[in-house]
């Protein structure tokens, strides 16, 4: 195990075997008074933690986690193994997030956000939850996004609250999704409208060795 002599572990984290923690790192923030019992705060064997990543108390984070720099969960988070957290992404508190998921750099992923097991996450994707920003019921009324298992979120999309993005989905880049993605299609726009299906998209490189998969 090796932890930078500038980071900070606060109470109740547990490093498992083999885990590097950077320069600047805080594992175990609390978001309270800090007199307040604190969950515990656990990261599996083989986790990476970059420079200046701040991660709150109460996330469990499962074996071969990996953050980029500068990167901020928040308290209560689930993820699994092989999770890897690019630069500068923000997950709020209560984000689940499945095994072997690929969160690219620049990525914002608000509370109740659902990511299932071998998502792929490009760089700048913003996912929402509040249907009425500054509502005065407006926890009663957050509604997190969904992301299937296998499901693919091209760069610069933005996903609107509540919607399910179906397992094995492709979202085009930029897109804006309004509504909910079916398993296996490919959609693509603003607002987003189904242009194919997965299984009938070719490499559009020459040279690539079929079969091309996605």
């Amino acid at each position: 195990m090796i932890i930078a002599p500038t980071a900070q572990v606060r109470q109740r984290v547990v490093l498992g075997e083999g885990a590097r923690v950077g320069d600047f790192v805080i594992l175990g923030e609390w978001p309270g008074d800090l007199a307040e019992a604190q969950p515990e705060t656990v990261f599996g064997a083989g986790a990476v933690i970059r420079s200046h990543t701040v991660i709150y108390a109460g996330v469990i984070a499962g074996a071969q986690f990996q953050t980029g720099h500068s990167v901020l969960v928040r308290n209560n988070c689930s993820i699994g193994d092989s999770v890897s957290i690019g630069s500068h992404s923000i997950l709020e508190h209560t984000v689940q997030v499945g095994d072997r998921v690929r969160i690219h750099s620049g990525v914002f992923i608000p509370e109740l956000t659902v990511l299932e097991d071998d998502c792929w996450i490009g760089p700048r994707v913003v996912f929402t939850n509040a249907p009425h920003p500054r509502c005065v019921n407006l926890p009663n009324c957050l509604k997190g996004v969904t992301v299937r298992k296998g499901a693919k979120i091209g760069a610069n999309v933005t996903i609107l609250p509540g919607i399910t993005v179906g397992e094995n989905a492709l979202v085009g880049a930029g897109a804006v999704v309004t509504k909910d993605v079916p398993a296996g299609m490919v959609v693509a726009g603003a607002p987003a409208r189904v242009t194919g299906r997965i299984e009938d998209l070719k490499c559009p490189w020459d040279g690539v060795t079929p079969p091309y998969k996605i």
